[in-house]
């Protein structure tokens, strides 16, 4: 079928409620131009689906047209709430003379990284070795053979455009000329950013297994760098994912060490009082542009608020700070309210950009406010207590208007304004509550609405553990319908897919979906009991064995070895935004070993921590996840087991408070009744076998490393228990 037909009837299919995003429109209100990406489901593809550039997704077709018209492809890359993508996009994309120039002389090809992160990582090597630094959107020249032979991120349209010399126009055409005049050079180019790449993207495996000393390593890296006036690491942009407060809550727990607690504690303090917070309709935007968590980008992503979510969880158990449970539930209402699809799976991101009252797209508009809005809405008093609360001077911290942020605790607000602590949050409440009235009111930020499986896997993570911490079922439920969508929607023939918009699910899932997935089921497990769960982890975990896993080098890699095949393919160890994948699939074995007493699932993360030695010690503060996998592995988890008697449901309640109330990082929990709950369960959790409850009452067992303390049924002796246990076993001097 020709392009045009198939244009006519996705137009039919999509229907009224689809608005072109472009300027260039007819008198009808259609778009002038359609291209290839018209096709596609990604909410960023669809962006540029009428730019006058004849844009082509990833696939065959593009690279075949290339090498039969010899021109050099135009990779770009990037992702639907990027502000710099819709920057080049309005600047180079929609102009005309660009997007001719582009047609007659380059393939376009248009990736949304989310979606493809295998091509994003192996271009974002390469350009990552030509410039030393890389970001988004980013913007690749290839040959028809798809090696990179120059790169970089964005780039102004024109000559001295934003102050830099040569624009995007000129790069086009000087690359072009290369291309066909120096085609030598350029393979030559190809073939050794293809080697670099391959290198900087492989790992060799080291000769033993990284020890304790390796922890310490660890946390001394960060404190050299850390910011201590104002939390993270020292400098700007501050990004959350930056200082990684669970390994310090952690490293503090498992070493007696206060200043690790000092550094996870005041960090968590300087984000949730800073501009990066969304102190009126909750959550965290991706990161701050200053070094005071002030002055945020101001987009949302899944992903931030999942991991924030269980850092600020983690810090109210070793804490019992209220302000933290505060956080957390924010953020989960936040999600729940606008990040929740109807059938309970959870979008992806929101733009920082939004329409200002006069129709143009400003970065920051929907979240800031002026004087005079508060003046208006809350009345003089309330908006004066807003003011005092909310750090607003006489001027504007943000293009003249105000970004909200709590520079003062409120017991110091509460005596400046002569009130009780308690009224002040009452009033100050208030004042929020109607400001997120009115502010629901603005044209919101665009919000991709595409659901991915890693992302959903750390949001039903972060509900089910803060349901089970804070016993909310209504934040279990929430992980409960988001899984089961997954399970419903993702899952075909045993394999997980990638992404879902609009009925249709696409691309074939990454090492991160599987792992991030199975890590949500095994929370589910705990916070539910429902043996179902843990099942589900299995199988996925045996899928990554199957399919991902390398029996020789150890670790994981990316794709699946049935997966297309690129110039490279990774075995990701690094975190970024995200964890590494690698480090959440080591974790994953080492709990499947604590609950399933198989000793090939701790063979497997010793392969894999063996596969990662060596940039462990090189680039510690680039694994921080992997640490915390270590940490487990080196002490291995407390294995908590609690019988109920058949008769009576719930009467492991008192138990389970304890566990909620502590912090014990690395433990696994299992819950069972008497009768045939054990008996199902205890086929995949073998130290459930030959429990017997004492007293007639639900009983608890207290076991780490094989070696269990004698049974109790008094919930004082549990609590104890937990903390008596040897904590200082070392797997790596056995």
């Amino acid at each position: 079928m020709e392009l045009t037909q198939q244009y006519a009837q996705m137009r039919q299919i999509r229907e009224k409620s689809y608005v072109p995003r472009t300027r260039h429109l007819n008198s009808d209100g259609w778009a002038t131009y359609t291209n290839r990406l018209f096709l596609e489901s990604s909410p960023y593809l669809l962006q540029h689906a009428h730019n006058p550039v004849d844009w082509y997704p990833w696939g065959d077709e593009a690279f075949q047209q290339a090498a039969e018209l010899d021109r050099p492809v135009l990779l770009s890359v990037g992702y639907s709430t990027c502000h710099w993508c819709h920057v080049m996009e309005e600047e180079s994309f929609e102009d005309v003379e660009i997007a001719r120039y582009i047609n007659e002389n380059y393939i376009a090809v248009k990736v949304d990284r989310e979606e493809r992160p295998d091509v994003d990582a192996v271009y974002m090597a390469a350009v990552q070795a030509l410039t030393g630094r890389g970001g988004w959107p980013m913007t690749v020249w290839l040959t028809p053979d798809r090696l990179p032979f120059y790169g970089g991120s964005y780039y102004p349209a024109r000559d001295g455009d934003r102050g830099l010399g040569v624009g995007f126009l000129t790069l086009l055409e000087k690359i072009k000329e290369s291309y066909h005049t120096r085609k030598d050079l350029v393979d030559a180019t190809g073939n050794q950013l293809t080697n670099v790449i391959n290198q900087m993207l492989s790992t060799e495996m080291g000769s033993q297994l990284p020890g304790e000393d390796s922890l310490h390593t660890a946390f001394q890296a960060y404190q050299r760098s850390f910011d201590s006036n104002h939390g993270g690491l020292s400098g700007a942009p501050k990004f959350p994912s930056s200082l990684p407060i669970r390994f310090l809550l952690r490293y503090a727990k498992r070493f007696n060490n206060e200043t690790a607690l000092q550094m996870a504690t005041l960090t968590l303090d300087k984000m949730a009082g800073g501009g990066l917070y969304d102190h009126v309709g909750g959550g965290f935007h991706r990161y701050a542009t200053d070094e005071l968590w002030l002055v945020p980008h101001f987009e949302k992503m899944l992903y931030d608020n999942a991991l924030l979510v269980q850092d600020y969880l983690d810090a109210y158990q070793v804490t019992g700070d209220a302000d933290y449970q505060r956080i957390v539930r924010e953020v989960l209402d936040y999600v729940q309210r606008d990040m929740t699809s109807p059938q309970g799976a959870f979008y992806s991101a929101t733009d920082a950009d939004s329409l200002t009252p006069e129709g143009h797209r400003e970065e920051g508009y929907y979240f800031t406010w002026t004087s005079q809005e508060f003046e208006d809405l809350l009345g003089s008093e309330l908006a004066n207590l807003i003011k005092v609360t909310h750090g607003v001077g006489p001027v504007g911290n943000f293009e003249g208007r105000h970004i909200l942020h709590t520079p003062q605790s409120l017991a110091d607000v509460a005596k400046q304004l002569n009130l009780a602590q308690s009224d002040l949050q009452t009033q100050m409440k208030k004042a929020l509550e109607s400001l997120h009235a009115e502010r629901q009111k603005r044209p919101a930020p665009l919000r991709d609405e595409k659901i991915l499986t890693a992302w959903n896997g750390l949001m039903i993570s972060a509900f089910a553990k803060a349901g089970f911490v804070l016993e909310d079922p209504a934040y279990i439920q929430s992980a409960v319908r988001a899984a089961t969508f997954i399970l419903e929607h993702l899952l075909v023939d045993g394999r997980l897919k990638r992404s879902y918009l609009d009925g249709l699910r696409k691309h074939n899932a990454y090492l991160d979906d599987y792992a991030f997935m199975a890590a949500a089921c095994i929370d589910l497990y705990e916070a539910t009991h429902d043996i179902s769960w843990l099942e589900q982890a299995i199988a996925m975990d045996k899928t990554l064995a199957g399919f991902y896993e390398d029996v020789d080098g150890g670790g994981f890699f990316m794709t699946s070895n049935d997966h297309e095949q690129l110039i490279a393919r990774e075995k990701p160890n690094h975190d970024g935004a995200l964890p590494s994948g690698n480090a959440v699939a080591a974790m994953n074995l080492i709990r499947l070993a604590a609950l399933t007493s198989k000793s090939t699932y701790i063979e497997r993360a010793q392969r894999a921590f063996k596969a990662f030695a060596n940039v462990l010690s090189a680039n510690p503060t680039a694994m921080a996840e992997l640490y915390l996998a270590l940490d487990s592995f080196l002490h291995p988890p407390k294995e908590v087991a609690l019988i109920e008697p058949e008769n009576a449901p719930g009467g492991a309640d008192l138990f389970l408070d304890i566990i909620r109330h502590q912090y014990l990082p690395g433990r696994v929990l299992a819950k069972a009744s008497e009768g045939q709950d054990l008996k199902d369960q205890s086929t995949l959790i073998p130290f459930l076998q030959h429990k017997e409850i004492l007293n007639n009452q639900a009983t608890a067992f207290v076991c780490q490393n094989k070696i269990c303390k004698r049974p109790t049924d008094n919930p004082d002796v549990f609590s104890q228990l937990l903390q008596t246990v040897d904590t200082h076993f070392d797997r790596a001097r056995l």
